[in-house]
């Protein structure tokens, strides 16, 4: 294990919903932290970071601005394609002790085939490219891994959330705000299925312990590991928390999410049949074995209390979006007049 008041850690992005809270407690830790993006965040880095202000995607600029520097873990948290996995490879090999690849739990098995996930779990979502794009990467990660000896990690996160969004199943281009504001002004809102899946959600400060305590530690070499909260909860239990929170009665409305998905224009094939329409019960074993007295500590009502605090205080976090809500309204007025007809 590496001394951590010691280390030197690149991240590529390190400003977005989790690697921020990582790059807080590197920075209060001690850690050399080298961020790598367009600066377009520039304002939330605390002190001490140092910045390399590159679009990655522009692997020429890249590898001249990194050429004199090496690290012992290079993250980055923006990859979606297996293509920016070749990339990071081409430009991070020889430079790294260890390179975290962020992928998703939303590529473990759709429908699932136990409810229970494990890193044993198989990797398959005919659903949702966005899922078989980071199983793509994986594999190209593992390939260089077993044939070169690539000191890869693959890390999943499963729907971790800050201060800036309440993580909620249904809600338009502009985030959960919309939902939130539905609730505050009495309306009702859409659940999808009967609300009664099993769902987990883990705060970014949770993630930020785990995966640090990944960093650096050569028990993780080569492995996959997952990083959730071990609380679950129905959607019903997540929806009614967010409600109580405000003050608000909840006032739901059961629709089937290919119901949802079919009347379009949104699509909910991906992040709602392909991901939060499945139970995701997550089995923390292995992370837990690699990072010993990790576990998550921030309760789904306690976290979201804070979110929800720091929404309302913030008018950048209310982005509206009155396309969503008249959408709501037309879907639950269909079905409103679906029912008074079967009723005839």
């Amino acid at each position: 294990m590496y001394n951590h008041f010691t280390m030197k850690a690149l991240f590529v992005g390190g400003t977005g919903t989790i690697s921020t809270a990582i790059t807080r407690k590197l920075a209060d830790r001690g850690w050399e932290l080298w961020l790598l993006n367009r600066g377009n965040r520039h304002s939330i880095l605390p002190a001490g970071v140092n910045e390399i202000t590159c679009d990655i995607n522009n692997e020429e600029e890249a590898a001249e601005k990194i050429k004199a520097l090496s690290f012992d873990v290079v993250a980055d948290f923006i990859i979606m394609t297996p293509q920016q996995a070749e990339r990071d490879y081409r430009l991070f090999k020889g430079k790294t002790k260890q390179y975290i690849f962020i992928s998703s739990a939303s590529a473990y098995q759709k429908p699932p085939s136990s409810y229970r996930i494990t890193e044993g779990t198989p990797h398959s979502n005919p659903f949702w490219e966005y899922s078989r794009n980071k199983i793509a990467c994986e594999e190209f990660f593992y390939h260089k891994y077993r044939e070169e000896g690539f000191p890869i990690t693959v890390v999943l996160p499963s729907h971790t959330y800050d201060e800036r969004s309440v993580p909620l199943g249904i809600h338009g281009k502009n985030g959960s705000w919309q939902t939130l504001k539905r609730m505050l002004e009495g309306k009702q809102v859409i659940v999808h299925g009967d609300g009664t899946s099993l769902w987990t959600t883990t705060h970014s400060s949770d993630f930020a312990e785990a995966f640090i305590g990944l960093m650096g530690n050569a028990h993780a070499l080569g492995e996959m590991v997952q990083i959730t909260s071990d609380e679950v909860l129905t959607w019903n239990q997540i929806y009614g928390t967010v409600a109580s929170i405000l003050g608000v009665p909840l006032k739901p409305v059961h629709i089937s999410s290919e119901f949802l998905h079919a009347a379009g224009p949104y699509d909910f094939q991906g992040g709602l049949i392909g991901d939060k329409a499945n139970c995701a019960v997550f089995d923390n074993a292995k992370l837990k074995s690699l990072v010993p007295g990790f576990t998550a500590i921030i309760r789904f009502d306690q976290g979201a209390r804070k979110t929800i605090e720091y929404m309302l205080s913030h008018k950048e976090c209310q982005k509206e979006d009155p396309e969503f809500d008249a959408w709501c309204d037309r879907i639950i007025d269909v079905r409103e007049k679906a029912l008074a007809e079967l009723k005839r």
